[in-house]
């Protein structure tokens, strides 16, 4: 099952400067993860707003018949791109998306916002 990384963006982080900045951090966190993903088989996707803004930059890991996560307060650097790859990766190898805490990148403890459990199936 295809784990995806749905990246926010539009997030801004306090202080953000629009004179200042030609992309918004959530842009730039796409930028940084999306070609870690890629290399991961984990697919990605941008999203305009996951009304997480007291939390930016978010995204949310997500895979079908899986528990699901958004994660937040990612500062967009490099760093925070790799971890939430790598959780993703992990996430996309276990069968119900939970992923055991020891085995967690350091870049994405504190970063849990929510869980979402899986929808159920259509014929529930």
């Amino acid at each position: 099952m295809t784990t995806w990384i749905t990246i926010c963006d539009t997030c801004k982080r306090e202080g953000w400067d629009a004179a200042a900045a030609q992309k918004t951090d959530g842009e730039v966190l796409a930028e940084r993860i999306e070609p870690l993903a890629a290399a991961l088989g984990v697919a990605t996707r941008r999203v305009s707003c996951l009304m997480g803004c007291a939390h930016g930059c978010n995204v949310a890991i997500q895979a079908a018949g899986k528990l699901c996560y958004t994660l937040g307060r990612f500062e967009g650097t490099e760093e925070d791109a790799a971890a939430i790859a790598d959780y993703a990766a992990l996430h996309q190898d276990s069968a119900s998306g939970q992923v055991p805490f020891r085995q967690w990148p350091q870049g994405v403890k504190g970063h849990f916002v929510t869980r979402h459990p899986p929808l159920p199936d259509a014929a529930e």
